[in-house]
């Protein structure tokens, strides 16, 4: 029989909100197996003791922040809202039906002015990663790391472009001692030192609605202005260890070094091997990994030649009389080694000229063939060798199921596909609290249907 229910519900109910709330919610699991005692602790330094009117408990504010990023609610205005009207929410935050669920001006004032220029964000962010630790979900032997773009916050038709000194790389002071060493050992003189006005400058697009993303262009991805998220997972439970957020123009195997080393440093990780994609195969970054006795497993990016051009490969190197064999048997000796660490190596132009497979070998005019070699490429050489192993493949392999879902998780899941602020400062903090939340989801769920 068809009946309609129009009476409006004005009726008077005594519920109890914990029985409101699904066993199974996943607010329940976090609230059970997560500590946040230690954020008030974290935040007792930026509050006065003595003056001003009483604050709003900041581990309601944070746990406010908490619900938006493990929601995916990307507006603090629609957070408030969400709250107001969702029972889950206000059991979660400790509040009742009738309390007052705190402005969503609150949320920005602190997170623009009180905590603005802190380390409270990347301290929770660590926090949840030691507590991970103690649960026994993080190993700290096998990492896997990529970066991943973010849309800025920012028209990409609005730029103006600047000249800028291009990024200094931290392994540059090691690396010009290197090439002093290596020419002096081949009897060639010291380079002079650049004049600070002779420095390498670059031409960059900069936005005028958020200066400091980057302008990304590469093939395959989209154009416009972006930042790029640098993360670390480990392979136990792909537990999120690092992040780091960068301009979109800058390279991925730039802040590598220096982020790997902080995880150790922090977390005391006793790191054996690495898995990264072709974008990090660098020579520095070869060498970085085999000083600090890691095995590393890098990505192959094969660079396509000329066509009807005969490729690198095909030319021996010799490392004890350091010198190329050609195809045809001639050799390529040493002339000299670059500001940048690369070896040139020349053939002898008249043998070239009569060579048959000169037109196969180079289109230069004097018929002179010329290799380049990095003084540290004994060290990707290690690394290829590391890829082709059993255990390379299958630690490669592995990528997808870790660093590749972790980025798929935060952007489809999370709201980490467009950057919600402007600045990298900003961009940081919307990338930590995400991160956290889903570390903080990975260890509920794991402890909850274990145990």
């Amino acid at each position: 029989m068809l009946r309609s229910h129009k009476d409006k519900q004005l009726s008077y109910e005594f519920v109890c909100i914990e029985e409101l709330v699904p066993k199974n919610h996943l607010l329940r699991k976090i609230d059970k197996y997560i500590d946040f005692s230690f954020i008030t602790e974290k935040v007792k330094p930026y509050y006065c003791e003595n003056n001003g009117r009483p604050s709003v408990d900041p581990l309601i504010l944070f746990k406010m922040m908490f619900i938006g990023y493990l929601f995916g609610i990307r507006s603090e205005r629609q957070l408030e809202r969400e709250i107001q009207t969702n029972i889950a929410y206000r059991w979660f935050l400790g509040l009742g039906f009738t309390d007052p669920v705190p402005d969503h001006t609150t949320i920005s004032w602190n997170r623009r002015t009180r905590f603005k220029d802190t380390t409270i964000f990347q301290d929770i962010f660590d926090e949840i990663v030691l507590q991970a630790i103690n649960h026994r979900m993080v190993g700290g032997r096998f990492l896997f790391s990529d970066s991943t773009h973010l849309k800025a916050n920012a028209n990409k038709k609005k730029f103006t472009k600047q000249m800028v000194e291009s990024n200094t790389k931290s392994y540059l002071e090691e690396l010009n001692k290197a090439i002093e060493e290596d020419r002096v050992s081949n009897g060639k003189k010291p380079l002079k030192n650049k004049a600070k006005e002779e420095e390498e400058k670059k031409e960059i697009k900069r936005s005028n609605t958020d200066p400091e993303s980057g302008y990304m262009y590469r093939e395959g991805k989209p154009e416009g202005f972006f930042y790029l998220d640098h993360r670390t997972t480990d392979l136990k439970y792909n537990i999120i260890t690092d992040v780091h957020i960068t301009p979109g123009n800058v390279h991925d195997s730039t802040p590598y070094l220096e982020r790997l080393d902080r995880q150790i440093k922090r977390f005391s990780f006793k790191v054996e091997g690495i898995a990264l994609d072709s974008g990090y195969l660098t020579a520095p970054i070869c060498k970085g990994i085999y000083d600090r006795k890691i095995h590393g497993v890098i990505g192959h990016r094969r660079f396509q030649t000329k066509k009807g051009l005969l490729p690198k490969r095909k030319f021996t190197y010799h490392s004890e009389d350091n010198y190329y064999v050609c195809p045809n048997g001639q050799q390529l000796k040493y002339s000299t080694t670059d500001r940048d660490g690369y070896r040139q190596y020349k053939s002898n132009a008249k043998e070239c000229a009569n060579c048959p497979l000169l037109s196969q070998c180079t289109q230069s005019k004097n018929h002179q063939k010329i290799i380049t070699r990095h003084i540290w490429e004994e060290y990707k050489e290690k690394i290829r060798e590391n890829r082709l192993s059993d255990w390379g493949k299958a630690m490669y392999k592995k990528r997808k199921e870790t660093i590749e879902r972790s980025f798929a998780d935060s952007k489809e899941l999370h709201g980490l596909r467009y950057c919600r602020f402007r600045g990298r400062a900003n961009v940081q903090e919307q990338a930590l609290m995400t991160a956290a939340c889903q570390n903080m989801k990975k260890i509920a769920n794991h402890l909850a249907k274990n145990g």
